[in-house]
């Protein structure tokens, strides 16, 4: 369809390029197109005017238009023996894969690969991942404003300034790197301390819970926005399972808090009980 609008447009330049002005054109040959071609010493700023005739000229057309079907159409197998897929749809004759398959996996009966190999290590599913961070890196970011202390410090303050990853999976451990750092008195709730970190932070007058969350409640207090974004309430505080009872203080509250609750210890609250 190109080659014969190219041949067709090269073959009118060409009989226009060597047409020869009219001496007395009538009034129905005196239109602009004629005008243009028959004085090609006349030029415009964008050339010729004859160039720009032929450069107005499109090859194409509304009715080379098409839909962006793909060459090659998708083969229909089992569509009668005309079809050249039919009958056994390139399945071959009878047997166990001419009909549904084989798992993967299966080699005929003989054992599998998978227990020929030889297996080594171990994984443990009831591992805990904890993203750790300093009292150093902490004690920076309340210098540079970032962090208030008069507030209570919670993994959702860590993740928002930056202190910790954003892949929390199971918690924060808070470490005692950079503990003589720490001059004033903070509350803070992770899931794990340090026997120096929690001894330092004491030692300045603060405290550190540690708090249990499951991995909803994770999520719920690190992007409480996902929850409404997708109208749902809140999921309740979840309690630690038996063998975790003794490494948390309590259950973690949602959403996060900004105040800290009063701690007291067992010995704490038994001379208040004989008081």
């Amino acid at each position: 369809m190109i080659r014969s609008r190219l041949s067709s447009l090269l073959s009118t330049s060409s009989f226009l390029l060597n047409t020869k002005p009219i001496p007395n054109p009538s009034p129905l040959f005196q239109f602009r197109s004629f005008t243009y071609f028959h004085s090609p010493g006349s030029i415009n700023n964008n050339g010729p005017l004859w160039l720009q005739g032929i450069r107005a000229y499109s090859l194409l057309s509304l009715n080379d238009l098409r839909d962006n079907v793909p060459r090659k159409q998708k083969t229909r197998k089992g569509r009668g023996i005309g079809s050249s897929m039919g009958k056994t749809a390139g399945r071959g004759n009878k047997g166990q894969r001419a009909r549904k398959g084989v798992r993967l996996g299966f080699e005929g009966g003989q054992t599998p690969m998978r227990r020929r190999s030889p297996k080594r290590g171990f994984k443990n599913p009831f591992s805990l991942t904890f993203q750790p961070v300093g009292l150093g890196n902490i004690a920076k970011l309340i210098n540079a404003g970032k962090i208030d202390s008069h507030e209570l410090i919670t993994m959702k303050t860590l993740k928002d300034v930056g202190a910790v990853g954003k892949q929390i999976k199971d918690g924060v451990r808070l470490m005692g790197r950079g503990a003589d750092q720490i001059k004033w008195p903070i509350n803070m709730e992770v899931s794990r301390v340090t026997i120096r970190a929690k001894a330092a932070t004491e030692a300045a007058g603060g405290s550190v819970r540690r708090v249990y969350y499951n991995k909803l409640g994770i999520r719920a207090l690190l992007k409480p926005e996902w929850f409404a974004k997708k109208r749902r309430l809140l999921p309740r505080a979840a309690r630690p399972p038996p063998k975790l009872k003794d490494k948390v203080d309590s259950i973690g509250r949602l959403p996060a808090p900004t105040k800290p609750l009063p701690f007291f210890t067992e010995e704490a609250a038994a001379s208040n009980v004989s008081v």
